[in-house]
């Protein structure tokens, strides 16, 4: 079973940056792709980006320019870059890991999620 926690969230001022990171343990061999999802208060989750083990990289049309995901092999751990941060953007962050990019939350694995606020 693979195990995904994330770390790096916070509270940071609008215009702030932060990085996210997401481990995967236990399994990873499964893997094939990672993203990053969102969800506010009364909202779903949305999409935010992924990318796979290849060249394949997608983000959500809200964070382009602003947002970076990336990998580092070595560690299985992902990131999310977050630059010009919004209050729009204030939410639950939650990784997850599957066989394929995907705009849907239709991964097989789940962070336990991170929170980010940022304030106006």
């Amino acid at each position: 079973q693979v195990q995904l926690v994330e770390s790096g969230g916070g509270l940071v001022q609008a215009g702030g940056s932060l990085r996210l990171s997401c481990a995967a343990s236990r399994g990873t061999a499964s893997i094939y792709a990672m993203g990053w999802f969102r969800q506010a208060p009364g909202k779903e989750r949305e999409f935010v980006a992924a990318m796979n083990w290849g060249t394949r990289i997608v983000y959500a049309d809200s964070v382009k320019g602003r947002f970076t995901i990336s990998r580092d092999n070595a560690k299985n751990t992902v990131y999310l870059q977050m630059n010009s941060l919004k209050p729009e953007d204030t939410a639950v962050y939650y990784c997850a890991a599957g066989s394929r990019v995907v705009t849907t939350p239709q991964y097989a694995y789940w962070g336990q999620g991170t929170q980010v606020t940022v304030s106006s």
